[in-house]
C-alpha cells in the first residue's frame, strides 16, 4: 500500500508539472483554424492521432532522457536548471505575449495539409522544447532514486503523461464548444494563468538544481582551493 501511495504521488506530481506546459486549451484556436475544413469524423481522427503522437514523444524522452544525459555528460542539477530556464522563459512568453505570440498561431493556408496530426497539432501545438525539458528533468529525478522508488517514479511519470494525453484529447475534441464558451478573453486569461504556473514550475526547477549544487561540499572545497591558488 505504501508503494502504491508513493506511485500515486509521483503520478500526480508529473501531471501537475506537465499539464500546464502542454496546455491543451492553448491549442484550441489552432485546432479550429487548421481542422475546420475537415469532416467531423476526420477531425476527431486527426485529434486522436495528435494526442497519441504527443504521448509517444513524451514517453520517448522519459525513457531516453537518462541515456541522453549520460551520453553528453549532463548532471541532474544541470538538467533541472536548464529545464527550469526553458520552462520559465516559455511561461513569460505566455504571461506577457507579444503581438504575434501564442502557440495557436495559424500557419499560412498553403501550408495546411490534410494530415495535421503530427504537425502542427502534436508539434508544436501540444509538445515542444518546454515539454521535453520537463519530461527529461522528471526522468533524471526518477533515475536518481533507488530500488522500488525508481520504478514507482518512472511508472508515475508515465501515468502522468498518459493522463495529459487523455485530457488533451478530451479538450481538443470539444474545441469548438470551448471556443464558444470562453471566447477570446477567456482563452487569453487561461493562457496567462498557465504561463504564471509555468514560471513557478521553472523557478522551482532552478531552485532544486541550485540547492543540490550549493549543497555539494566538493564545490566549496574546489572554490576554496581555487581562491588559495590565486592568492598564492
Amino acid at each position: 500500500m505504501q508503494w502504491f501511495t508513493t506511485y500515486l504521488g509521483y503520478a500526480a506530481g508529473a501531471l501537475l508539472a506537465i499539464l500546464p506546459i502542454v496546455n491543451p486549451l492553448g491549442a484550441v484556436p489552432l485546432v479550429i483554424a487548421v481542422a475546420s475544413h475537415l469532416p467531423e469524423q476526420e477531425r476527431l481522427r486527426q485529434i486522436r492521432r495528435a494526442c497519441i503522437y504527443t504521448f509517444v514523444l513524451m514517453s520517448s524522452f522519459l525513457v531516453a532522457g537518462s541515456l541522453v544525459m549520460s551520453f553528453f555528460g549532463i548532471s541532474i542539477p544541470g538538467m533541472r536548471i536548464a529545464g527550469g530556464m526553458i520552462v520559465a522563459f516559455l511561461g513569460f512568453g505566455m504571461l506577457f505575449p507579444g503581438a504575434d505570440a501564442g502557440r495557436g498561431k495559424v500557419p499560412p493556408a498553403d501550408e495546411i495539409r490534410h494530415d495535421i496530426a503530427f504537425t502542427p497539432l502534436a508539434m508544436p501545438g501540444l509538445s515542444g522544447p518546454g515539454t521535453f525539458a520537463v519530461v527529461m528533468s522528471l526522468s533524471s529525478q526518477a533515475s536518481a532514486r533507488q530500488g522500488w522508488d525508481r520504478i514507482a517514479d518512472f511508472l508515475g511519470v508515465a501515468t502522468g503523461i498518459l493522463l495529459v494525453a487523455v485530457i488533451s484529447w478530451s479538450v481538443l475534441r470539444a474545441a469548438e464548444k470551448f471556443n464558444r464558451i470562453l471566447g477570446v478573453t477567456g482563452m487569453l486569461a487561461l493562457t496567462r494563468l498557465m504561463g504564471f504556473l509555468m514560471i513557478c514550475i521553472g523557478v522551482q526547477f532552478i531552485i532544486n538544481g541550485l540547492a543540490v549544487v550549493l549543497g555539494d561540499p566538493a564545490m566549496w572545497e574546489g572554490l576554496a582551493k581555487a581562491l588559495r591558488t590565486q592568492q598564492g
